[in-house]
C-alpha cells in the first residue's frame, strides 16, 4: 500500500484514472491549478509550462554539459599536462555529485527545493568556470568536484519539484520531458564541442555553458518558490539528520578509493580498496531504504532496479566506440554516433511509460525495457566478429535505450507513488544514490577485468588503447548483461503486495 492517500489533498478522482494514478498530495497551489476534479491541463498548459520549461532548461543544461564536456575533456588533460589524473576529472564529478544528493535530500525535506536548486545550480555554474579558466590539472579536478556538487543538488531537488508541484497524473508525462531533454544534446553536442574546441580552443566549452544558467533561473525559480517552497507538511522544520550527511561523506569518499584501486592492478592498490569499501558499506546500508540489498519488496526494489539498470548500461556504453575504434577501425565521431540514436529511443521509451492507458501495465514495460537492455548489452561484442556489421551495435543500443526510457522514468513514477511528501527528498536521494553509486562501482569492475584481460589501461580516448584484446571486451559486456538480467527479476517486485 502506497504512503500517499488520494484523499489527502481533497481530489475527486474520476472513474477513468486507474486507482493507482489518483492524485497525490501537492501543494495548494497545484491542486488549485489543476482543478477540483484533477482534470486539468498538461504539464504544458498555462498553470504549469513556465515551470515545466524552466526545470525541463536546467535538465538540458546538464545534457548538454555531459556530451559536450566529455569531447573537450581529452584535448584539456593534454594541454594542462594532466593525462595521469584524466580518469580522477570523471571520479571527481560522480564522488561529489553523491554527497550533495544526500545533502539536497536533507535540505528539500527540511525547507523545501528552492534553495538546493538555485546553490546547485550556481555550484554546478562555478565549477564549470573554475575548470575553465584552470591553468593546471589538479585545479581542474578541482572544477569537476565542485561542478558534481552541484550536479548532485540539483537532479534530487527536481524530483522533489515534480513530486510537489504536478498531480501525480502529470509526473510520468514530465519524467518523459525530462529524457526528452537529452536527445537534442546527445547529437549536437559532441559536434559543437567538436567545432569550438578546434577553433576556439578548449576553454570555451566550459565557460561558455554557464550563460546558459540565467534562462532557467529566472523562468523556474519564481514557479518553485510559489508552488514548493518550505517544508512538506507546513510544520516547523526539523534539524538536519548529521549522521546521514556523515554517511554522504563516507560514501563519496569510499566510492572514489574504489575507483583509484581498480584503476591501479598493482598489489599495494588493496589498501585504499579495502579503506573504500570499509567506508562504503555501511553507509549504503544507512543511505538506502531498508531490504533494499535483498530486494524487499516496494520501495526498496525501485531504488535497487534504477542502480542495477543504470550502472549495467553505462558501464557496457562506455566502452561501446572504444570497441569499435580499436577492433573495427572506426573514427571516433563515426564510433559516437553509433550511439547517437539512442537518445531518441530513450525519450520514446520515456514517452510510452508516460500514457495514461499503460499505467496497469507499468510493471510489465519494466520488465521488458531490462530484457531489452540485456539483449542489447549481449549484442554489443558480436561486432568483434568481422563477419558481423558495425550497424548491429547501433540497432541494439536503439532498443536497449529504448528499454532503459521504460525503466528509468517508471522507477521514478513509483518512488514519488511510494513516498510520502515528506520523505520525498530523502527517497529522491536515495534512487540517485543507487543510480550514480552502480555507475562507479560497475564502471570500476568492468574497468579492472577490461584492464586484467589484456585490454590496457581503461582510457575515455579510444586511441589509447589500441592494443586491446577482444577478450577483455567480452569480460566487459557478458557480465553487464548478466546484472540486467537481474534487473528484469527485481521489477517483479516493486509494487507491494
Amino acid at each position: 500500500m502506497s504512503t500517499l492517500d488520494p484523499s489527502d489533498d481533497g481530489v475527486t478522482v474520476t472513474p477513468t484514472v486507474h486507482p493507482e494514478a489518483a492524485e497525490s498530495t501537492v501543494p495548494p497551489e497545484a491542486a488549485e491549478a489543476t482543478g477540483k476534479d484533477g482534470t486539468g491541463g498538461g504539464v504544458l498548459s498555462r498553470d504549469h509550462r513556465a515551470l515545466s520549461i524552466g526545470i525541463v532548461s536546467v535538465v538540458l543544461l546538464i545534457a548538454f554539459e555531459a556530451t559536450a564536456v566529455s569531447t573537450a575533456m581529452p584535448v584539456a588533460a593534454r594541454e594542462l599536462h594532466g593525462v595521469a589524473l584524466y580518469a580522477f576529472a570523471f571520479s571527481g564529478y560522480f564522488t561529489t555529485s553523491l554527497f550533495g544528493m544526500v545533502l539536497a535530500g536533507q535540505w528539500s525535506d527540511r525547507a523545501g527545493p528552492l534553495g538546493p536548486l538555485a546553490t546547485g545550480i550556481g555550484a554546478f555554474a562555478a565549477g564549470l568556470l573554475l575548470a575553465g579558466t584552470a591553468g593546471a590539472m589538479w585545479m581542474f579536478v578541482l572544477g569537476r568536484a565542485v561542478q558534481g556538487l552541484g550536479g548532485g543538488l540539483v537532479i534530487v531537488a527536481l524530483y522533489v519539484v515534480v513530486g510537489r508541484a504536478y498531480p501525480q497524473r502529470l509526473r510520468p508525462a514530465i519524467m518523459a520531458a525530462f529524457a526528452a531533454g537529452w536527445v537534442v544534446p546527445s547529437v549536437v553536442g559532441p559536434l559543437a564541442a567538436g567545432a569550438v574546441t578546434e577553433h576556439l580552443g578548449w576553454r570555451w566549452v566550459f565557460i561558455g555553458i554557464p550563460v546558459l544558467v540565467v534562462f532557467p533561473l529566472a523562468l523556474a525559480l519564481p514557479q518553485i518558490r510559489r508552488r514548493a517552497a518550505g517544508p512538506a507538511d507546513g510544520t516547523v522544520p526539523a534539524p538536519f539528520d548529521r549522521r546521514r550527511i556523515r554517511l554522504a561523506l563516507a560514501i563519496s569518499l569510499g566510492a572514489g578509493l574504489l575507483q583509484y584501486a581498480a584503476q591501479d592492478l598493482r598489489p599495494l592498490a588493496l589498501l585504499p580498496g579495502a579503506v573504500g569499501a570499509a567506508l562504503l558499506v555501511p553507509a549504503v546500508l544507512g543511505l538506502l531504504p531498508p531490504g533494499t540489498h535483498r530486494a524487499a519488496r516496494g520501495l526498496p526494489s525501485v531504488v535497487l532496479l534504477r542502480g542495477v539498470a543504470a550502472g549495467s548500461f553505462i558501464a557496457a556504453e562506455s566502452f561501446v566506440p572504444l570497441m569499435l575504434v580499436t577492433q573495427r577501425g572506426l573514427s571516433p565521431t563515426l564510433a559516437g554516433f553509433s550511439l547517437a540514436a539512442g537518445g531518441g529511443t530513450w525519450a520514446l521509451g520515456s514517452l510510452v511509460q508516460s500514457r495514461p492507458r499503460v499505467e496497469p501495465y507499468r510493471e510489465r514495460l519494466m520488465f521488458l525495457g531490462m530484457l531489452l537492455v540485456a539483449a542489447a548489452i549481449a549484442t554489443a561484442p558480436s561486432v568483434l566478429i568481422s563477419s558481423v556489421p558495425v550497424w548491429t551495435v547501433a540497432v541494439a543500443w536503439g532498443f536497449g535505450c529504448f528499454g532503459m526510457g521504460l525503466v528509468t522514468a517508471s522507477t521514478s513514477v513509483l518512488l514519488l507513488q511510494l513516498s510520502a511528501p515528506k520523505d520525498a527528498g530523502a527517497n529522491s536521494a536515495a534512487l540517485q544514490i543507487s543510480d550514480g553509486l552502480s555507475n562507479v562501482l560497475l564502471l570500476a569492475a568492468g574497468g579492472a577485468a577490461f584492464a586484467a584481460l589484456g585490454g590496457g589501461a581503461v582510457s575515455h580516448t579510444a586511441t589509447d588503447s589500441t592494443g586491446s584484446h577482444p577478450a577483455a571486451f567480452a569480460a566487459v559486456f557478458l557480465p553487464m548483461a548478466g546484472v540486467a538480467l537481474v534487473g528484469a527479476w527485481v521489477t517483479t517486485r516493486v509494487r507491494e503486495r
